[in-house]
């Protein structure tokens, strides 16, 4: 299970750079809201440690037990459904004590880890339908209970993850064509039927949040008024910000303006007290982030360790362009947290463990001159 490794192989960069994005974190989450400052302090340190620990366990090994990791993905997901903490309407949360915890955050993980090894089992016969059809069949059930939470933005973000780990496992272009075929006329028709009223299909805050979108003002007092504020705050952070912890009047932030700010919102938080300079260089860190790991799964040994590389490397890209989208109201509002930044015990240990994976695949790279 602990193999040799060289440590000139250890990606020092990646760590550095999480450690960074997380860093900014805490100062933003401090500044939003000092009490729950501390958590997120012990969450790094406990985050790193857990990485520190699987980057150098064989996630060969690892990956031996994906239908046990398969199963423990399900079953956190139906006893959330059954014993979670219901709050504003959704049950996403299971009450440890110590903090809340929220399984669809660590289904991500354990969706590439399973995929990873499934698709490396069937490479050759990847494109075939029946091995595709186990595919859908496998995803149906973790996406059906996240959706039934309900959880529309972490659906989403399961199919897109599958759909990259299916294209990145080698699924044929004829394939994903076809597939963009049907999937793009069926999203158009799926968001005109949504947007009527008395539709069934989505959650009346569901489809209230997708008409503040596309008519905030309408909506600014309700479904809209976190994301317009949003974008004021970050707007009036201009090119150095206003500072960290500052008492001005006229902060969006110390006006109570933007509820929750700690979590979902916090970029508005960096926005305003940061600045440009603050916002560019969150964004910067997190396209860095996913840059070392698509850089890890092209030098992957295997198809296992290019799937997992290069999925988290995506779960962190696009997971923070959605929440960065939702503050700068470039998209409707979705609850998704900022990788490493917004506040929340669960998400971030989630990805320490998934960054963890990555350097693992980076230290069992392929020897380059035996190719």
């Amino acid at each position: 299970m602990i193999k040799k490794y060289r440590l000139k192989n250890f990606n020092f960069l990646l760590v550095l750079l999480v450690v960074s994005l997380n860093i900014i974190g805490i100062l933003a989450i401090g500044s939003a809201e000092k009490s729950v400052q501390g958590k997120q302090i012990f969450g790094m340190v406990l985050g790193i440690c857990i990485m520190l620990v699987i980057a150098f366990t064989d996630y060969s090994f690892l990956l031996k037990f994906y239908w046990v990791s398969y199963a423990v993905m399900l079953a956190m997901l139906i006893l959330v459904l059954l014993f979670g903490e219901e709050v504003n309407g959704a049950r996403r949360w299971l009450d440890l004590q110590i903090f809340q915890f929220q399984p669809s955050d660590l289904a991500k993980i354990l969706l590439i880890l399973f995929y990873a090894q499934f698709i490396m089992k069937y490479k050759e016969k990847l494109n075939t339908f029946r091995v595709l059809f186990s595919a859908v069949v496998f995803a149906l059930p973790p996406i059906l209970l996240v959706y039934k939470q309900p959880d529309l933005s972490t659906t989403i973000l399961l199919c897109i993850l599958f759909c990259i780990m299916l294209f990145v496992g080698g699924l044929s272009w004829r394939i994903i064509a076809g597939v963009l075929a049907v999937a793009v006329p069926s999203v158009l028709i799926f968001l005109s039927i949504v947007m009527r009223e008395g539709q069934t299909l989505l959650e009346d805050y569901q489809r209230n949040r997708i008409m503040a979108f596309f008519d905030p003002e309408a909506y600014a007092e309700s479904m809209a008024y976190q994301q317009l504020n949003s974008v004021i705050a970050i707007g009036s952070g201009q090119l150095w910000g206003k500072g960290l912890n500052n008492n001005m009047i006229t902060s969006v932030k110390n006006g109570n303006f933007l509820p929750e700010p700690q979590t979902d919102f916090i970029f508005a938080v960096i926005g305003e007290e940061l600045g440009f300079i603050g916002s560019a260089a969150v964004i910067l860190l997190l396209i860095l982030i996913a840059i070392c790991c698509v850089s890890a799964a092209r030098l992957a040994k295997d198809v296992a360790g290019t799937v997992i590389a290069s999925s988290v490397g995506a779960l962190i890209g696009i997971q923070g362009f959605m929440n960065i989208a939702v503050a700068t109201l470039l998209m409707p509002n979705t609850g998704l947290t900022l990788p490493f930044v917004s506040y929340g015990l669960s998400s971030l240990l989630s990805l320490y463990i998934g960054v963890g994976f990555v350097l693992n695949v980076g230290l069992q790279r392929r020897n380059l001159y035996n190719l």
